[in-house]
């Protein structure tokens, strides 16, 4: 399992994104997604977890590692949802390691008894067509607001329309090794609760239980009853994607990695410092812009940046220039943006 989240350097008290990984025994992080070995890593067998961390008053999304040396490893996760499945599972592989077991992900196959010949990974890249794929909504339900999920129930008739199962029941048990293979993620109370049971095909075919693709853009938020009179305009727009990208600055040119939401009508990106609040650093409006790849950014190698870049150019010729962690990720940003530049306000 892998994701990007942030981790406290411990000289200068700063926070960086990286990618982390969840080995048999222990916590391997590394600078980038596409690097070949971790830049560290920290054993589980002693180490001890806190979660939540009290010890940033503003950052409500930290989990603290101590190892057993006592030395103190803070990561802070994207979302509420993504740092109790970080959680979950570093807390399952500690207690496998203390109990003389290697910690190892339960085999799908062998608890739900799929058929060898299924490849969940390329059905899974087939439910994320943005065009014939499983479509992500903003769902409400117990005065929350759920973006970019989808029900129980629609994963399923999607499974069957697409013939990739005969029936629900076969459809079920498609859904749940997708479950617990981490591809789809339970989002509301009822599934969580569900995928706690421990059932092998705790995935709930019901339109209550909501769910999300794990490398989403998902995030829940309560209702807000000001909402109308508090949002500034530029954030009225439904959220398309979000996630980080390597930004060039405008004045010193140097990079930095920033979290980017974007939003359609109005088409807007707003971009965050991922360390610290909800108060974005700036926007861009997207209306009329030119989206494109690119292969050489001025200074860019400097930085020791290269590869998998694009630009944007506003509508009053203000050029923005961004890297992404892989191709297929730059491929995805750039298809977004353009549709919502076309489309939005």
């Amino acid at each position: 399992m892998g994701c990007l989240i942030d981790l406290q350097g411990t000289v200068l008290n700063s926070w960086k994104a990286v990618w982390v990984v969840l080995s048999e025994d222990g916590l391997e992080f590394y600078k980038k997604k596409t690097d070949s070995s971790p830049k560290g890593m920290i054993p589980l067998k002693t180490a001890t977890l806190t979660s939540p961390c009290q010890d940033f008053n503003k950052r409500t999304l930290v989990f603290k590692i101590t190892s057993e040396k006592k030395q103190d490893h803070f990561f802070q996760a994207s979302h509420v949802e993504e740092r109790e499945l970080w959680v979950k599972d570093i807390k399952r592989a500690i207690t496998c390691l203390q109990g003389g077991k290697k910690f190892a992900r339960r085999s799908t196959r062998r608890s739900i008894r799929l058929p060898d010949q299924v490849n969940l990974a390329e059905l899974y890249t087939l439910m994320r067509d943005q065009d014939d794929g499983v479509r992500e909504l903003k769902l409400e339900q117990e005065h929350r607001v759920f973006n970019h999920c989808f029900t129980g129930a629609t994963v399923i008739e999607w499974l069957i329309s697409k013939n990739k199962a005969r029936n629900r029941p076969e459809a079920h048990m498609l859904a749940a090794g997708l479950m617990n293979e981490g591809f789809l993620q339970p989002a509301s109370d009822q599934s969580k609760e569900a995928a706690e049971s421990e059932e092998q095909t705790a995935f709930l075919d019901k339109t209550e239980a909501l769910y999300y693709f794990a490398d989403s853009g998902f995030f829940c938020e309560g209702y807000s009853s000001d909402e109308d009179v508090l949002l500034k305009e530029e954030f009225r727009g439904n959220i398309v994607k979000q996630g980080c990208l390597l930004k060039q600055g405008h004045r010193r040119k140097n990079w930095k990695v920033r979290k980017f939401i974007l939003r359609d009508d109005p088409a807007y990106m707003h971009y965050y410092d991922p360390t610290k609040g909800d108060d974005p650093l700036g926007s861009i409006h997207l209306r009329g812009s030119v989206i494109t790849a690119v292969e050489f950014v001025p200074d860019a190698k400097k930085y020791d940046v290269d590869g998998n870049l694009f630009e944007i150019i506003t509508s009053e010729e203000t050029h923005y220039f961004f890297q992404a962690a892989t191709a297929e990720e730059r491929k995805d940003w750039i298809k977004a943006i353009q549709a919502v530049s076309k489309s939005g306000k």
